[in-house]
């Protein structure tokens, strides 16, 4: 699955939050100085384009809504970061994760038995 850029992700945690929307209602949800219309316009229609959105046609309007629920892109972006940075390896990331003191043994250990008993 394609990376989001922050402004890509920026929009997908709002369609995320509040369902399907046009994008004048996505637009709302941003403060002032709120991007241009057609900026975000633009930038759903690329979302939709990278498999992320989809929409529904309403007359000449488009209510667009997510295909790629956000725990699917977790999963599939910590997939990515152990591919690329840890060699494909889960075994290396929680042992660098260990070396950098980001999660303790006893933690581990504790996780080991949730494993073993799930």
């Amino acid at each position: 699955m394609k990376r989001l850029t922050n402004k890509e992700k920026e929009i997908m945690d709002l369609y995320w939050q509040h369902g399907p929307m046009f994008v004048r209602e996505l637009l709302e949800h941003y403060a002032e100085p709120r991007p241009h219309f057609n900026t975000l316009s633009t930038m759903v229609r690329i979302l939709e384009k990278n498999g992320f959105l989809d929409h529904k046609q309403y007359g000449n309007t488009y209510q667009y809504f997510p295909i790629v629920s956000e725990k699917e892109y977790g999963r599939s972006s910590i997939a990515g970061v152990i591919k690329n940075y840890f060699n494909d390896s889960y075994l290396s990331a929680v042992s660098s994760f260990v070396k950098e003191e980001k999660i303790s043994v006893e933690e581990l250990k504790e996780l080991i038995k949730e494993i073993e008993n799930a």
